[in-house]
């Protein structure tokens, strides 16, 4: 077996003064301390699994919702003063227990919700190619900076003031530390006690030069990630769909029902989503269908309304998913399904692309390879709907 080398480690406190309940506050649907997990989870390099350091309950569970190995940070090193490096050290004492031969480590931040698998490869990849000691994720700048001399005159830093203007593109490029990501040889950071343990790589990331200290600057990254994560798979593997396939408690629905005196039930649907998958069955050859284990007749009147194929009281979804793929003479790997609970996950993990809305059961979260920016039965589908209309233009 090969030995397992590179762990990353996520410090997430439970106490924030800016914003409080930080680390669980949601960007484009999953909290922020899910989206480093999941970066993370990503990445090739790392090996010796996603580590979450905190001293509070609510995080420990979204960490472990997200596929991470949680540690509990002392109280002594959980406070406003304490450093990340004390937290880091802890946290790799711990993880040796298990995994003697770790030689790297990879420190995350929370506060970084755009950090992709790709970033932390590359990271890991500049310092093993510059044979450096450390590595970090830096924003190139190109701007105009100034420092005050000793009289407290502005004074060009990367520029002389006293000479012709450059022009903006023509100043060598200085390098702003993201924060997103570090990346340290395990024995040097262990020696040093230091992030920056020797000899420092840089990797460049293309991330907003923003850091969430605020209720505004949450508001600024939360629409910068409605922008941003209209494709978070890639477009091309959506333009190549030939069927999407949906549960429908908890996807098509918000999973709740008013059940009557006579046990009649009701379910809430959404018009947008209903809406988003009109644009579909209209504007694309994309075949859909609703497949659930919900007898209630309701589930074929909403497919009727739809227009959509349903499949209800099934108790072997991937039986019944296979069957009807192919009758369609549609291969797995061409279709998405979204399940949102445990009773889809064998059927999530037979096709090529797999989803659950934002509010999923914590096992279909790990499983899914795109969790939607919303709730199911409230504008999940249609979250899913639009960037699948979007990749086939």
């Amino acid at each position: 077996m090969t030995a397992q080398t590179t762990a990353a480690i996520i410090l997430a406190r439970g106490g924030s003064k800016g914003i409080p309940g930080k680390n669980l506050r949601p960007v484009g649907g999953v909290s922020l301390v899910g989206r480093s997990v999941r970066a993370a989870r990503a990445a090739a390099g790392v090996d010796a699994g996603v580590w979450v350091s905190t001293d509070d309950a609510e995080i420990a569970a979204e960490a472990r919702r997200h596929g991470a190995h949680v540690i509990d940070r002392p109280a002594e090193i959980s406070g406003d003063g304490a450093s990340s490096e004390s937290g880091w050290l802890h946290a790799l004492g711990v993880i040796r227990r298990t995994h003697p031969g770790l030689d790297r480590l990879v420190f995350l931040q929370c506060t970084s919700p755009f950090t992709t698998g790709a970033d932390i490869d590359a990271c890991l990849a500049a310092q093993t190619a510059q044979g450096a000691d450390c590595a970090l994720s830096a924003i190139p700048d190109h701007g105009f900076l100034w420092h005050r001399d000793a009289d407290g005159f502005g004074r060009g830093a990367n520029h002389d003031e006293t000479a012709p203007r450059k022009r903006r593109q023509d100043l060598e490029p200085a390098y702003l530390e993201s924060g997103a990501i570090y990346t340290v040889d395990a024995a040097a950071f262990e020696r040093t006690g230091q992030r920056f343990c020797g000899r420092v790589a840089l990797s460049e990331v293309d991330h907003p030069k923003i850091e969430i200290d605020s209720p505004d600057d949450l508001a600024v990254i939360a629409a910068i990630a409605a922008h941003r994560d209209r494709a978070p798979v890639d477009p091309a593997r959506l333009a190549g769909l030939r069927a999407l396939v949906m549960d429908f408690d908890g996807v098509h629905t918000d999973d709740l029902v008013d059940t009557a005196q006579d046990g009649t039930e009701t379910v809430r649907t959404s018009r947008r989503d209903g809406l988003g998958l009109g644009r579909m069955r209209a504007e694309t050859d994309i075949r859909l269908l609703i497949l659930s284990k919900e007898r209630n007749p309701v589930v074929q009147a909403r497919a009727k309304k739809l227009g959509i194929e349903a499949l209800n009281g099934i108790d072997d979804k991937p039986a019944a998913l296979a069957e009807w793929l192919a009758a369609q003479g549609i291969a797995a790997a061409d279709t998405a399904y979204v399940g949102n609970d445990v009773n889809d996950l064998a059927a999530m993990a037979m096709v090529g692309l797999s989803a659950c809305p934002s509010d999923a059961h914590p096992r279909a979260i790990e499983a899914a390879q795109w969790i939607l920016p919303a709730p199911g039965g409230r504008g999940a589908l249609r979250a899913m709907a639009d960037q699948i209309l979007a990749a086939r233009g």
